[in-house]
Formats: structure tokens, C-alpha cells, sequence
């Protein structure tokens, strides 16, 4: 007797995705399929992320920030214009995120020793100590939601994502 594999459990998306195929079976929701599940997936796993991060007193968007000056590299310095650019902020929201971690202690912002009239933006051995832990624990939350595809489905999830990234241009 040969075991046959089982079908995929539905999924909220499913039941949308049958409802309109009642009301429209002239639709094509095969965008729908994926997309409605990469932003379910995006929503999930970004509040278990803010979880991740709340025990070290910051959020997903002061993780970004830190994070960005982590994988810099030694001196772990950048300008404000260039984590702007990178984290796809305005200087404004730059601003108040730079503003609550530098209280915090977690980098300092001083002249640019090149141009007077630029800043930069340093982490602190503190905010090294602490990205070095947070983002450890966010590893751990992607980590464990990728543990229901093994090691080969989640290769071919990340080249068909990274397919998609790429013919978007985002």
C-alpha cells in the first residue's frame, strides 16, 4: 500500500480566495494567493518581532536603526542622511527614532570631523551590547516560524522571494 501525501491544511486565505472564485470565477487570484499570504506572514511574524525586541526597551523600528549601524562595521558610525536612505525614512521619523535612542544611551550623535555643518551617528558600547543580544532573540522568533519547511523549501522560498524582490524593484 503506497502512503500518499496529504493535502495542505486550508488557510484563511483559502476561504478568501473561494469566496471570490463564487462571486468572480472570471478572477485570476493567484497574486491574491501569494500576496495575501506574505502579508498575513509579514503581520504575524512582525508583532512576534516586537515581542522579541520589547525586553530590551525597543521596537522593531529602533531595532532597524541599531541594527543598521551594527552591520556597518567598525566605528559603527554613519550620518543621519545615510541610515535615512537605508531605512527608506524621512529625516523627521529619522529624527524622533535617533532622538528616544540616544537618551536611551544606545548611540550618540556628534560633529562629522569631515564637515562641519553634517552629524554622525555612533553606537555606544551599550547599543553594541544590546543589538549584539536583540538581534539575536529576532533570529530566534524567524528562525523558529521557518521550522515548518525544511532546509531545501526554505532555500527555494528565499530564490523565489528573492525572484519577486528583484522584478519589483523593491
Amino acid at each position: 500500500m503506497t502512503a500518499h501525501p496529504q493535502p495542505p491544511r486550508r488557510d484563511p486565505v483559502d476561504a478568501i480566495i473561494g469566496q471570490w472564485a463564487a462571486v468572480r470565477p472570471d478572477l485570476d487570484t493567484r497574486a491574491m494567493e501569494v500576496f495575501g499570504r506574505l502579508n498575513r506572514l509579514s503581520r504575524a511574524i512582525g508583532d512576534r518581532m516586537e515581542k522579541a525586541y520589547a525586553p530590551y526597551g525597543i521596537s522593531r523600528g529602533e531595532f532597524d536603526v541599531l541594527a543598521t549601524l551594527r552591520r556597518s562595521g567598525e566605528p559603527y558610525t554613519l550620518s543621519p542622511r545615510q541610515l535615512s536612505a537605508t531605512l527608506m525614512l524621512t529625516t523627521g521619523g529619522m529624527t524622533g527614532r535617533l532622538d528616544k535612542l540616544e537618551r536611551a544611551g544606545l548611540l550618540r550623535r556628534s560633529p562629522d570631523p569631515h564637515d562641519r555643518r553634517a552629524l554622525q551617528v555612533s553606537l555606544t558600547e551599550k547599543g553594541l551590547h544590546l543589538i549584539d543580544e536583540a538581534v539575536a532573540a529576532g533570529l530566534a522568533v524567524q528562525t523558529e516560524a521557518l521550522s515548518a519547511l525544511d532546509d531545501e523549501q526554505a532555500g527555494q522560498l528565499a530564490d523565489l522571494l528573492r525572484r519577486l524582490v528583484l522584478g519589483t524593484g523593491a
